[in-house]
């Protein structure tokens, strides 16, 4: 009987993985997403900033990491040079988009360029320009997002000798258009969001499993291993390396790599699917002989670290900057008697994403530039942080680290595929059968 359970588990726990679409329907779902994203959030977005032009320019193998989210999924690099043009028509709202190309950029930017008449690539730039009379011309230039930094020097420079001299001083950096670009969620990719979250947490819940540790052999190289080579066979990719680590009472050890009872792991794992990542930080504990739950203690300590979540979502408004909601944050958590460091960040087209930073590991007073930021609502966030607490018998304090992926909007914060509120247990309890 028990041999059938464990057999029924095993399947079980296999059919539980929400089943990965096939490469060809993965690229039909990405255009799709593509489409409605160009239709939706590029004309709102480049309301908000006034840019009524938006030039985004790539040579080959050295993309920008803006074209790359508007590139077809048939396209797995920009081609030769890649120039998109999009301009905001003010009087009817709507959005053209051009390629600077010999050939359409999938089915939602069309060529532009007719090399008879303009055989320089430039040229034939320099003419949509001045056809269209942009008032604001946007490139991706940025002292403090990366994201939104994507013009090499070459390109900026053969660019803007190429403009018209009217045109040259209504250059300015593209930094909030890109940004709301990225930041911003579709409803689709909100519908599509949650089975990349609960992926990740099911991947999580059967590495933190006796099917894949054995307390006394199994090392934390091993699960971090095993972590990267389930994620391929899923069919999914992952953005970082996976971390596992232990903290223990008896910190001296022969091998302190090696999964022992008595030990509290932590992982912090993601994956990357139709564009989309992750980002999650859990805990287990390993069971020692005799017992049933883990020790009230680290209970109370996973608890101290839910509320310090809590209290840093509250704080979500939009028109804060992340550094006032990390400021806010910090305050509270610790009248309550909390010991907090906060480090959160958005998520989406990258794992750490565009968009406001609130706190880093080394700046909780506040994050020069990306934490200036400030939060607008259809945005997603990795609430990222750790509560530290001393308990007797351990030699440091324990420190619950987690992560878990959100969207914030105007009903508030709300997890994607909820979040840990417990440790797991390794091994784990079943019910007895009788």
């Amino acid at each position: 009987m028990k041999k059938f359970l464990l057999v029924l588990w095993l399947m079980l726990s296999a059919a539980a993985h929400a089943q990965v679409l096939s490469v060809r329907d993965q690229a039909t779902v990405v255009n799709q997403l593509l489409a409605e994203r160009f239709d939706s959030v590029l004309p709102a977005a480049m309301q908000q900033t006034g840019i009524d032009m938006w030039i985004v320019v790539s040579r080959e193998y050295n993309e920008d990491p803006v074209i790359k989210t508007m590139l077809p999924a048939e396209w797995l690099n920009a081609r030769r040079r890649t120039i998109l043009v999009f301009y905001r028509d003010a009087s009817s709202g709507k959005v053209e988009r051009l390629a600077v190309a010999r050939y359409n950029v999938g089915n939602s930017i069309k060529a532009a360029w007719d090399m008879k008449k303009f055989p320089k690539q430039w040229d034939a730039l320099a003419d949509i320009v001045k056809t269209r009379n942009p008032a604001k011309i946007g490139l991706n230039t940025s002292t403090h997002f990366g994201h939104a930094d994507g013009i090499d020097h070459t390109d900026y420079n053969e660019l803007l000798a190429a403009l018209p001299a009217p045109f040259k001083n209504r250059v300015v950096s593209a930094e909030p258009l890109a940004i709301r670009w990225l930041e911003t969620r579709s409803a689709r990719e909100m519908q599509i969001y949650p089975q990349l979250v609960n992926a990740t947490h099911k991947i999580i819940e059967e590495g933190f499993s006796e099917r894949v540790i054995t307390p006394g052999i199994t090392t934390t190289q091993d699960v971090v291993w095993w972590f990267r080579q389930k994620i391929r066979d899923l069919g999914y990719d992952t953005w970082f390396h996976p971390t596992v680590e232990i903290q223990r009472q008896d910190t001296e050890r022969a091998n302190p790599d090696v999964i022992t009872p008595g030990d509290l792991l932590h992982v912090d794992i993601g994956i990357s699917y139709l564009r989309l990542n992750t980002d999650i930080q859990q805990h287990a504990y390993v069971l020692k002989p005799g017992e049933s739950s883990a020790p009230a203690a680290l209970n109370q300590a996973f608890a101290s670290a839910n509320r310090l979540q809590d209290i840093l979502t509250a704080n979500f408004k939009q028109g804060r900057s992340g550094n006032e909601v990390l400021a806010a944050s910090l305050k509270q958590a610790i009248a309550e008697g909390i010991r907090p460091t906060i480090y959160t960040h958005p998520i989406g087209y990258h794992g750490h994403a565009a968009g406001p930073a609130i706190g880093m590991w080394d700046a909780q007073g506040g994050v020069p530039g990306t934490g200036d930021e400030l939060l607008r609502h259809k945005t997603a966030y990795s609430i990222e942080l750790n509560a530290a607490s001393e308990i007797p018998g351990w030699r440091e304090p324990v420190r619950i680290m987690l992560e878990e992926d959100a969207y914030f909007d105007e009903s508030g914060v709300r997890y994607i595929d909820g979040r840990q509120k417990q440790l797991l247990l390794l091994p784990r309890r079943t019910p007895s059968i009788e």
